[in-house]
Order: structure tokens, then C-alpha cells, then sequence
């Protein structure tokens, strides 16, 4: 692509996600970084200059000379950068969640609709290698179960773990189920270390018999993230960390009751997709979304959806609390 038809585009927030934002952006063929805003002037400058742009202490001049912008703010401000964003004509990469409420993010669709902006939603698991090689093999998942279990640290406790860890997985479950509608979510959870909860675990059916059990926590000794899909003609395991997966199915033509051992009855196909760094893949797309007015990865529709979902777990766990007594 010709250098005149690169994308400018800034970000906006550079913690410790949204300084990968800029860094892939700065590198990217299609893009073109012109500066980045962040609430700490000292902190936009040292990543401007990390990545050769500018940083800019007054956000409507970055808004004034790009057509996007990649926004990583704390969850409680994305509604508001976000609509100053759309307001001045900037297609948005919002990172997940959408909003932090329903009506933010309604506001939010409904401004990018109004002015044919796009907004994708950063749900980066979308991405991820095992995912992407799952996809061709599923049909007609019928159980889901996850786990994403983290070690604590200080950043994104200012919401419950359901929405700093829990949504990628809510929200790869409605991808997976074809955005079926949930019909019941039960949920129990428990703040240990955060005023939120930090560790949850939610049992989600839906239209149509599917049923979905995901655990999330930010308190454990060692990091896993692991989603294993059952479906009638076999049983998908993935590691969402390494990125890598297998798909198990009973060999064509078994007879129940011969064979010596798993070997004979079970195929093992191992899941393959090509490589490539989930963030930089996410970003590659919302510059080509906006480029050619292609649907985003991630719609704004469909964040609000793993929203509503990730809400709708937090309200099943503030019914039905697990309670923590120091020294039990």
C-alpha cells in the first residue's frame, strides 16, 4: 500500500496494555502512528518516544488529524473517550469490555451507527491461534468448560475479575454457539484480595440446550487458560496459552466393545492454524475494517452482548454470595 494510503490513527491510554497497541501500530504497513494521548504526560512521552510518534497533551488534536483511534483506558472511562472519539469522527478499537453499563454501551453503538463509524471491540481470544484452528472442526457444541486462572496483580482490579478476565471467555462462548441466546446464568464468586470478586465461576444455558461452565480468577499460584468443547461427534481441547488444541472422535467404522485400548477407538487430530501474535492480528483487522469498510471482528454488538452476559454473571453472584470468614 502506498505510503499516502496508510491509516493515521493514535491511541489513546498507553498503560501497560495500550503501549503494545502503539508499539504494534507504529510497525504495522498500513498504519500510520501519528501520536498517542494519555492522562500522564510524563507516561505519553516516554512511549511516543519508545515509538518514533508524537505525544499529544490535548486529545482533540490527535483526534483532529487521525480517522481511528485504539482506546485502552480504565473500564469507567471507556464511554466517555469513546464517544468524544466517535463525536470527532474517529473509528474506535475499544478495548474489552465495551462499557463498563448497558447504557454506555448502547450509547456507544449507537454512536458509531449514527455516524457509519466503525467500533470493534478488543476480545483478543479471537484471535488466538487454538481458536482460529478450532473453528473448522465445530459442530454443534452442546458443553463448554473453561478456565482462566491468573496470579494477582494490582491492574484491573477497579472491576471484578468477570470483567477483566472473565469476558474473553464469555464472549468466545456466544462466538462458538453462534450467538445463542442465554436463557439462565447462575454464578458464585468471592472478593479476596480486591473489593470485587475476584475469583467466579458461572454455569450460563442457552437457547437451544447448550450449556456453558466458566471459572475465572486473578488469585491463583499459576496462570492457565484452558476451554474444552464437547460436541456429538467429538471433543475439542484447547490451550488458549500456548495456542495449540486437539480434537478427539471415535474412528469411522468402531464396534462398541472392540479394540484394546483408547488408540483403537479414538482419532487424534491435532489442531493447526497459522502463527501470528493475537494483538497485532486484532489490530491489523480494525485497520482494515476501516480502510474498507468492512464489518469488524468484533462487533460493537457483539461486545455489548458479552457485556450483558459478564453483567448478568455479576448479578447471579451478588444473589447467591460466597462469603470469605478470616481463618476459615
Amino acid at each position: 500500500m502506498s505510503q499516502a494510503r496508510r491509516l493515521p490513527v493514535g491511541v489513546i491510554g498507553v498503560g501497560a496494555l495500550g503501549q503494545h497497541h502503539a508499539r504494534h501500530l507504529s510497525t504495522l504497513p498500513d498504519a500510520e502512528l501519528i501520536g498517542i494521548f494519555d492522562h500522564d504526560p510524563a507516561r505519553a512521552s516516554e512511549v511516543a518516544a519508545r515509538c518514533g510518534t508524537t505525544a499529544y497533551h490535548d486529545l482533540d488534536l490527535l483526534l483532529a488529524r487521525v480517522r481511528a483511534v485504539s482506546i485502552a483506558v480504565p473500564t469507567p472511562a471507556h464511554a466517555e473517550i469513546g464517544l468524544h472519539a466517535l463525536d470527532r469522527g474517529a473509528a474506535v478499537l475499544m478495548e474489552k469490555p465495551l462499557a463498563a453499563t448497558l447504557p454506555e454501551a448502547d450509547a456507544l453503538v449507537s454512536a458509531a451507527r449514527t455516524r457509519g463509524l466503525q467500533l470493534q471491540v478488543g476480545h483478543i481470544e479471537r484471535f488466538n491461534r487454538a481458536i482460529r484452528a478450532a473453528l473448522p472442526w465445530l459442530d454443534g457444541p452442546r458443553f463448554l468448560e473453561s478456565h482462566r486462572l491468573a496470579p494477582f496483580q494490582p491492574r484491573g482490579t477497579d472491576v471484578a475479575v468477570i470483567l477483566d478476565l472473565m469476558i474473553h471467555d464469555l464472549d468466545l462462548v456466544l462466538h462458538l454457539l453462534g450467538g445463542a441466546e442465554p436463557t439462565d446464568v447462575r454464578a458464585a464468586g468471592v472478593a479476596v484480595l480486591s473489593p470485587f470478586p475476584d475469583m467466579t465461576n458461572a454455569r450460563v444455558e442457552f437457547a437451544g440446550g447448550a450449556i456453558a461452565d466458566v471459572t475465572a480468577s486473578r488469585i491463583a499460584r499459576d496462570r492457565v487458560r484452558r476451554l474444552r468443547i464437547f460436541q456429538p461427534n467429538g471433543y475439542l481441547s484447547l490451550d488458549l496459552a500456548a495456542g495449540s488444541g486437539e480434537f478427539l472422535r471415535l474412528k469411522e467404522g468402531w464396534v462398541p466393545g472392540t479394540g484394546a485400548g483408547i488408540d483403537d477407538i479414538v482419532e487424534q487430530i491435532k489442531l493447526e492454524a497459522p502463527d501470528g501474535d493475537a494483538l497485532r492480528m486484532e489490530l491489523e483487522s480494525f485497520v482494515h475494517s476501516v480502510q474498507g469498510g468492512r464489518e469488524a471482528v468484533v462487533t460493537g454488538e457483539e461486545g455489548r452482548a458479552a457485556l450483558r452476559l459478564a453483567l448478568q454473571v455479576g448479578e447471579a453472584v451478588a444473589r447467591a454470595p460466597v462469603v470469605l470468614r478470616p481463618g476459615k
